[in-house]
């Protein structure tokens, strides 16, 4: 499968993190308190603070974002892989602690948010990868822990009209001090269908 290195310093931040630093091929950043990505829905807010490093995503390409399981203690502490049109129109898709466990979940927006997601506590302290491949009208987004296999955690519509930007992203809704280590950034083959593994 081909794979093509996305240089951290060819993204640009949506809303810049409190710090970022470059170390061994890591990105380390640590989120600003209350940052966060939602929109109306359930909970009558909206944040559009979250931090998403973002550039062009052409149609032809899978994206993938890896990164570090460990730190994410306090509730919603998220990150992984954000889709972004603009602040009513995006999909966020990673890991987010609620009620004390690692869940993998996605959040598509179309002016409102909506939010699916699943416990993996197997998953921590592991590298997780989250990957986002277009395929007709919509996205299939997956996610795996190391090498293991992929696990499809959401399918939804994607307007082809839109010019899409892609990367990783982190939140920390709910306290200050959380750091996330992001491994990598990657272009890849596209996914040929959605029951068939990358």
């Amino acid at each position: 499968m081909r794979k093509e290195r996305i240089s951290w310093s060819s993204g640009s931040w949506s809303t810049d993190p409190l710090s970022c630093c470059e170390q061994d091929g890591k990105l380390v950043v640590e989120a600003r308190e209350g940052s966060d990505f939602w929109q109306t829905s359930l909970y009558g807010f909206q944040r559009d603070n979250g931090h998403a490093l973002l550039t062009g995503w052409k149609r032809e390409d899978a994206v993938e974002v890896s990164f570090r399981l460990s730190g994410f203690d306090h509730l919603y502490d998220q990150a992984g892989l954000m889709l972004r049109y603009g602040p009513e129109r995006w999909v966020k898709a990673g890991i987010e602690i609620n009620d004390g466990v690692p869940h993998i979940g996605a959040v598509a927006t179309e002016r409102y948010s909506d939010w699916s997601l699943a416990p993996v506590p197997e998953w921590q302290r592991q590298n997780i990868t989250v990957r986002a491949s277009r395929l007709q009208d919509a996205v299939i987004v997956r996610a795996r822990a190391g090498h293991g296999p992929w696990r499809t955690i959401r399918v939804c519509r994607l307007h082809a009209e839109y010019n899409w930007q892609a990367g990783p992203y982190l939140c920390a809704p709910t306290r200050a001090g959380f750091q996330v280590a992001f491994i990598g950034w990657v272009w890849t083959s596209p996914d040929i269908d959605v029951h068939t593994e990358p």
